[in-house]
């Protein structure tokens, strides 16, 4: 089995206008149209089981129509796909909104510093993250820099994630990108080891096998997650580039399925 952790759609109406922009503010290609369609193909073209959609709140205001199009893809694509609700650390009524994902039937929410325009050690995203604990659910932020933001202060560091953790300590939190888009050896030095995981979104392509075992070795196994950021990188390439490593058929179960198995208490 293969769960790719990290993956973005969008309402079909939307979807191909949404990444033409995206794909023009970050200078990157898309490999996919934002749609569930394109997404189920690129699962299939690369033998993925099951897909993790990562909404991204950009504004307040965006909660319920998100929270409604989450909603309808779970309820859908319950065999292919799992959606995760968003949530900005600007809402008013963090605790009850958390509370509404919680029983609305969501296993977690995703956060995005650099989208939503706040640090990550800020009051929303603590309070945010505590309720995720409390409420057992898993909280996905981004990390490291963003394509699409590439003369703004990172808004979500390893440094800043070590200030994070002494306010609150989740251990249902993935930080998206191993750690830190771009700065993945920082994570090597300063935060592998913590009680988080990381998943692989997008960097694959830019981590040496050398640094990928070494980050590995460190900070575990049992805590690193398979994931895409598709459409923004190709699901099949992923795939093909971690299996090119060489890891032990062990490690490579727990990377593809069995740590992703866990967190969303799939049998």
């Amino acid at each position: 089995m293969i769960i790719d952790f990290h993956t973005h759609i969008f309402p079909d109406k939307i979807a191909r206008r949404t990444i033409e922009h995206l794909s023009g503010k970050g200078g990157i290609p898309a490999y996919s149209t934002g749609e569930v369609s394109g997404l189920l193909e690129r699962m299939n073209e690369a033998g993925v089981d099951i897909a993790v959609t990562l909404p991204v709140v950009t504004a307040p205001h965006q909660f319920d129509s998100i929270t409604k199009f989450a909603c309808e893809i779970n309820e859908r694509y319950r065999s292919r796909l799992i959606s995760f609700a968003g949530i900005h650390p600007a809402c008013e009524d963090i605790k009850g909104k958390m509370r509404l994902i919680k029983e609305l039937g969501f296993l977690g929410v995703k956060l995005h510093p650099d989208y939503q325009g706040t640090f990550i050690d800020d009051e929303g995203y603590i309070e945010i993250i505590k309720e995720a604990e409390r409420l057992d659910l898993i909280a996905v932020t981004h990390s490291g820099v963003d394509v699409g933001f590439p003369d703004e202060e990172v808004k979500c560091t390893p440094r800043r994630i070590l200030r994070l953790l002494e306010r609150v300590r989740h251990p249902k939190l993935v930080l998206a990108h191993l750690g830190a888009n771009e700065m993945v050896e920082e994570v090597l030095d300063t935060i592998a080891g913590e009680d988080l995981y990381l998943d692989t979104a997008y960097v694959l392509r830019a981590t040496s096998k050398e640094l990928f075992t070494k980050l590995v070795e460190k900070h575990s196994a049992d805590k690193i997650l398979f994931a895409s950021d598709s459409p923004w990188s190709s699901i099949k390439g992923d795939v093909e580039i971690l299996r090119s490593y060489g890891l032990s058929r062990e490690v490579e179960e727990k990377i593809f399925s069995k740590n992703a198995k866990r967190l969303l208490k799939i049998q």
